[in-house]
């Protein structure tokens, strides 16, 4: 375990990358877990209030992601400055995207339906930094070999077609499939050749005089949606909690932290 840590985090100069996601992962869990236990009423946990304003935890998450972010370009790369900054940083974020969806609507809606925008954002940026982390680097570029590399005809061709079919993909109405094809190479021509979501662009400027491949959109969409929707929703509220019914009886959204 020591060598492979030391092999492929501290020599590659990783562990920065590594301490930040920890921090980043661990940070939302325990901001889920002491939010969870506020909205059950349970634990010694309570709101944070002052002169009567409501203090979201994005706030000191905006704080620390600063301190971190103008610490690490300060730090340079040796010593034990990067390593405390990119903690800083990684909690920081976490903080901030844990009310990611509160960011978006301007709007207190963490035990929401809209509340699942954050939970989402938090897995992506997790899957994200750890394929980064395992060594895929955006566009694809890191699996050329020497002589490959060498020419910058070879690169500059990947790249182009990378950012091609990621931006057909993100046309098409699929946003993950084009941030993953960013990062890991290929991916989103699946994306780019498949039919396009109902409401994408995609379809709204190619399928409008194309009935039959308009309805076979929205049947691809509805049994896509069918199949994963529910299954998606169910690891949201295992991670981040179950939002309000429609009512919002259980507890007020004030009531969280």
């Amino acid at each position: 375990m020591g060598y492979w840590l030391h092999r492929n985090i501290i020599e590659p100069g990783k562990l920065p990358l590594l301490l930040a996601l920890t921090a980043f992962v661990l940070t939302f869990v325990i901001a889920r877990v002491i939010t969870r236990m506020i909205r059950a009423g349970k634990g010694p946990f309570r709101n944070i209030d002052s002169g009567g304003v409501h203090i979201h935890h994005v706030v000191p998450g905006v704080l620390l992601m600063v301190a971190g972010g103008f610490g690490a370009v300060a730090s340079g790369r040796e010593g034990v400055g990067p390593a405390l900054c990119a903690v800083l940083f990684g909690v920081g974020v976490g903080l901030v995207l844990d009310e990611f969806a509160l960011i978006l609507h301007l709007h207190d809606v963490y035990w929401t339906e809209q509340g699942r925008k954050s939970v989402e954002m938090v897995v992506m940026t997790a899957a994200l930094v750890s394929l980064v982390l395992c060594g895929f680097l955006p566009f694809g570029v890191n699996d050329v070999g020497r002589q490959e590399l060498a020419d910058r005809g070879s690169v500059i061709l990947s790249v182009g077609l990378n950012f091609l079919f990621a931006l057909l993909a993100l046309s098409k109405g699929k946003a993950r499939i084009a941030l993953f094809g960013v990062i890991v190479p290929f991916i989103a021509v699946i994306g780019a050749i498949r039919l396009a979501r109902p409401h994408s662009p995609w379809a709204r400027h190619f399928y409008r005089r194309r009935p039959r491949a308009r309805a076979r959109s929205q049947l691809r969409a509805f049994h896509h949606d069918r199949r994963w929707a529910g299954l998606s929703r169910k690891v949201q509220d295992w991670i981040g909690g179950a939002p309000d019914g429609p009512t919002g009886a259980s507890v007020h959204t004030a009531d969280r932290r």
